[in-house]
């Protein structure tokens, strides 16, 4: 696991040495092992490698035999071996005993071709010498970042945006369009960035950039095709043999592989399968509901394996909060990514490579949400507009829990259903903003998702929508950039081509019903664990934000936030005070939308200034 930065188009830049080097050093968390740089008046190419596979070996940026392709890559092919030998077999030379060089040697044998031969997770960027032109590539889920940027006519592109706020010519600019999809996504969804003209490359794409000129093409994109003349037992059987095989690839390194291990079954079936050495957990010392860590400390002495286990303080929490927004280079408001911060930081002590379980819930149908669309059949059979006249007039009164149901069942799927997380409606955000610039709204955002699964049930829809948006913009984003954080590696062996390929088959009936969530997976993971992990109902990460935000400590640092002149820049302060003080007050759970509103500002802290404000007015 690495990280790597580039620029083209840089004009005298593109000879110092000093400007690659110190774009490299903002990342250097993605790799502290080693470094590396190639420049060659055209392009300047800068790594950080940590290393897991060929440890002495595979330095990168790499060569191809006479020099004319240049590679830098960050992350994992574990398919490599057998790519290898059929290249080899195809008469070419190999250097080294990595699975970087693959790449080169696939893409100079089989163009964008050979990215439908991959497996694993990967971004990646060629420099063909000859051509003058750039190939960059992301895995098929998006596990790995790729970023670039076009001003005038600089060209650049790496593993995170902080390496390039390093370069003269990178212009700083918050994008207000962001802005306004964080406050309903909790996250910043699309190709889009924080800062203006900076982009991030979509999941299953690669891009070509010559001349100035770049083009974005899809190579691969997850489809469900239901098989349904196959009983129950047979998905059991295909789930295991599957992810087993999963687990054996993902387990390839040349160092100690452990495995993340919660409450939950996704983190305790990787864990149960891996037949790792150690498992890491955390929780937070604010009663059971906030502590799972027992259960993990009891599963692991049942497997049996050594765990590793840390109780974060609130001091720890509200501490590192700030830093970690930073590392996240875009304001993430999933509390749990806190969590993840310290899970990573524990077991970075131990080792370089931990296993995951992120992935499940969107691949195999996990969230508790799913089975909304199932529940009250009979409530759809009513006309649609008497439902939504219904939700509109149970919408104008306070908040309940059946009232809630036809609030949202007057509403059709495409527009009640964005992904896990909907803060502020298209609305809200607008009466809470300054200055609204008239962003897309949210069900604009989500409809070419919707588009693409025409003709499935609304189960299917919605993980298609997940698998795209939020696995994507929440999941995987915290996933890399806490780990990296840490320099830590982080695989998801449920996000694996082979494991999608059969859930995809996998009748929604098993998947998701009345009942329960995952149910084809859960009975997998019962012939490894017992019923009390392998049934345990979906909570996420339960993080006691709700808990802090009406204690006067952490209610008075929000509010301090909250009366900024940041905030009042882009928000209308007393609204966010009366979100505050109505939370406190026990009258309504905001704690979700204050804490999206407070991570912004503490992320905008990170990287803007009231110079950059100035400057930019």
């Amino acid at each position: 696991m690495c990280g790597f930065i580039g620029f083209t188009g840089g004009g005298d830049t593109q000879r110092d040495p000093g400007v690659l080097q110190s774009m490299a050093d903002a990342i250097a968390h993605r790799g502290p092992d080693d470094a590396g740089y190639y420049t060659d008046g055209d392009v300047s190419l800068g790594f950080r490698r940590l290393s897991i596979i060929d440890l002495e070996g595979a330095r990168q940026p790499l060569c191809n035999e006479d020099g004319g392709k240049v590679l830098v890559f960050n992350g994992e092919i574990y398919n490599f071996q057998p790519l290898r030998e059929e290249l080899i077999q195809k008469g070419h030379a190999f250097s080294t005993k990595g699975d970087g060089e693959v790449l080169l040697h696939g893409y100079e044998e089989y163009g964008p071709e050979v990215l439908l031969k991959l497996r694993g997770m990967f971004a990646f960027v060629i420099w063909d010498k000859e051509k003058r032109e750039l190939f960059g590539a992301r895995d098929f889920f998006g596990i790995k970042p790729l970023y670039y940027a076009q001003m005038g006519g600089l060209f650049l592109f790496g593993s995170e945006i902080k390496g390039f706020l390093r370069h003269p010519g990178f212009q700083k600019e918050l994008n207000p369009r962001a802005l306004e999809h964080y406050l309903s996504f909790q996250y910043s969804p699309g190709p889009e960035t924080f800062f203006e003209n900076v982009y991030k490359l979509p999941p299953a794409h690669y891009f070509t950039y010559k001349g100035g000129k770049m083009a974005v093409t899809r190579y691969w994109r997850p489809e469900f095709h239901a098989e349904e003349d196959r009983p129950l037992e047979y998905w059991v059987d295909e789930i295991e043999k599957a992810f087993d095989n999963s687990v054996e690839a993902h387990k390839v390194s040349d160092v100690e592989v452990g495995s993340f291990l919660s409450s939950g079954v996704d983190s305790s079936y990787v864990a149960c399968s891996a037949h790792v050495d150690k498992t890491f957990t955390v929780g937070f010392d604010n009663g059971q509901r906030y502590n799972e860590t027992s259960y993990a400390q009891e599963l692991s002495k049942l497997i049996p394996v050594k765990n590793v286990s840390k109780v974060i303080t609130p001091e720890e929490f509200w501490g590192n909060f700030p830093k970690i927004q930073y590392h996240m280079d875009e304001p993430l408001a999933d509390p749990s990514a806190v969590a993840l911060y310290f899970v990573c930081n524990t077991a970075a002590q131990h080792l370089k490579v931990v296993l995951s379980g992120e992935g499940a819930d969107e691949v195999f149908g996990g969230y508790n949400i799913y089975q909304e669309p199932l529940a009250a059949p009979w409530y759809d059979k009513v006309p649609f507009p008497i439902r939504r006249a219904v939700g509109a007039l149970a919408g104008l009164l306070p908040a309940r829990r059946g009232l809630n149901f036809l609030v949202r069942r007057g509403k059709r799927l495409e527009d009640r259903f964005i992904g896990n997380a909907y803060m502020f409606t298209e609305k809200e955000r607008r009466a809470l903003l300054q200055n609204p610039v008239g962003a897309p709204s949210p069900a604009a955002m989500v409809k070419p998702y919707y588009d693409m699964a025409a003709g499935k049930d609304d189960v299917t829809k919605m993980q298609l929508v997940d698998l795209n948006m939020w696995m994507v913009g929440d999941i995987l984003l915290k996933a890399d950039k806490m780990s990296m954080a840490n320099s830590l590696e982080l695989r998801v062996p449920f996000l694996d081509k082979e494991v999608m390929a059969l859930a995809a088959r996998i009748p929604t009936r098993y998947r998701v019903n009345g009942e329960s969530t995952k149910l084809a997976m859960r009975k997998a993971a019962l012939r490894r664990m017992p019923e009390k992990w392998a049934g345990k109902k979906k909570l996420g990460f339960p993080v006691p934000t709700r808990v802090w935000l009406k204690e006067d400590k952490y209610y008075d640092i929000v509010k301090q936030e909250f009366q900024s002149p940041a905030a009042g820049r882009f928000f209308h302060t007393d609204k966010l005070i009366k979100l505050l003080d109505r939370h406190k007050a026990g009258k309504a759970d905001n704690s979700r939308r204050i804490w999206t509103v407070y991570t912004f500002l503490v992320w905008y802290r990170q990287f803007f200034t009231e110079a950059d404000y100035a400057k930019a007015e």
